[in-house]
């Protein structure tokens, strides 16, 4: 739970929300052609590694294939925008992220409004994010070790991000906060990008999702120093958490979920929340989660868009508060 304005965490809880209808979709032959899942980030980032499999399962369910595009750019803002605009006939959906409702605050002409212009569906996944260096550029081995190192070394040091406006971006800005030290901010058009370049060499730490880090943390290409949350992930028993290393307070996690353009169709969207519930305790995606570090949300409709409205006030004013500006 949160336990200070710079505590990023989540307080979910489960519901249903309403669509407006439009069209003559009905749910009982829904879908009759692929459906097309908007990824606001290129392949390889954390959005991306969970929409693949939610969406091969859902194909598996609804006997259609469903098509992953992705548009990245502007912290994730790019795709949106464009989800936003598609036609509501049920046949495109937006699977987003924690980061669309930090982009308002950092974003403001933005030609969309993710509370407006969309009809939430569920969450999808929650895993926390790790900090995570490159083992040849970075000599630090504890957290211990890159705080001090930072201290002696102003802006020394870089990070990647996913993106002005993204968790991974707020997650190196509280981290400079909370520890007292400055890092350059090298923001990418997305995860994928950003751990490619990490992996490579290019970029030195970067706080990111284990959706994306987990396998590069078990492969040995990234050294993972401290896991931002309460515990121990299953998928990195070995790396420690924050806590752990020797940074109180310091818990970040993230989610992706998925949206329907607004007015789609309400059966559509409650049978897409269906079938999003329905695939989220198949085998396959339990253990793909699980090798990413995830929990599975219990997060759908109503109660999703609450915390929308949530979100959006409370990263508001984490922005304004840290007066975080695009670099």
């Amino acid at each position: 739970m949160l336990k200070s304005s710079w505590s990023i965490a989540l307080a979910l809880s489960a519901g249903l929300g309403a669509a407006t209808l439009a069209g003559p979709v009905q749910a009982q032959t829904w879908p009759q052609k692929p459906i097309t899942f908007i990824v606001p980030f290129p392949a390889g980032g954390g959005t991306d590694a969970f929409a693949r499999p939610i969406a091969a399962q859902l194909e598996q369910q609804l006997g259609q294939r469903i098509i992953i595009e992705n548009r990245g750019g502007a912290g994730g803002t790019v795709g949106a925008s464009a989800a936003s605009k598609m036609a509501p006939d049920g046949y495109t959906f937006f699977v987003g992220a924690a980061h669309h409702t930090i982009a308002p605050a950092l974003y403001p002409k933005l030609d969309y409004n993710i509370q407006t212009d969309f009809i939430p569906v569920g969450v999808i996944a929650q895993p926390p994010q790790v900090i995570v260096v490159h083992p040849g550029k970075v000599q630090a081995k504890t957290l211990a070790e890159l705080i001090d190192f930072a201290k002696k070394n102003p802006d020394k040091l870089n990070y990647a991000s996913a993106g002005n406006g993204t968790t991974h971006h707020l997650a190196g800005e509280l981290f400079k906060l909370v520890t007292k030290t400055n890092l350059t901010h090298v923001p990418y058009r997305g995860a994928g990008p950003a751990i490619q370049d990490l992996v490579a060499g290019q970029v030195d730490i970067m706080f990111d999702g284990l959706g994306s880090s987990a396998p590069q943390i078990q492969s040995g290409a990234l050294r993972g120093l401290a896991v931002a949350a309460a515990k121990r992930s299953d998928a990195i028993p070995d790396v420690p958490t924050a806590k752990e290393a020797g940074l109180d307070g310091y818990e970040v996690a993230t989610w992706y979920a998925v949206w329907a353009p607004k007015n789609t169709p309400a059966e559509v969207v409650t049978r897409m929340r269906g079938e999003i519930e329905k695939a989220l305790k198949a085998p396959m995606i339990t253990s793909a989660w699980e090798k990413n570090g995830s929990s599975i949300p219990n997060v759908y409709g109503e109660e999703f868009g609450k915390f929308v409205t949530s979100e959006v006030a409370r990263w508001g004013k984490v922005v304004d508060e840290a007066k975080i500006k695009l670099d």
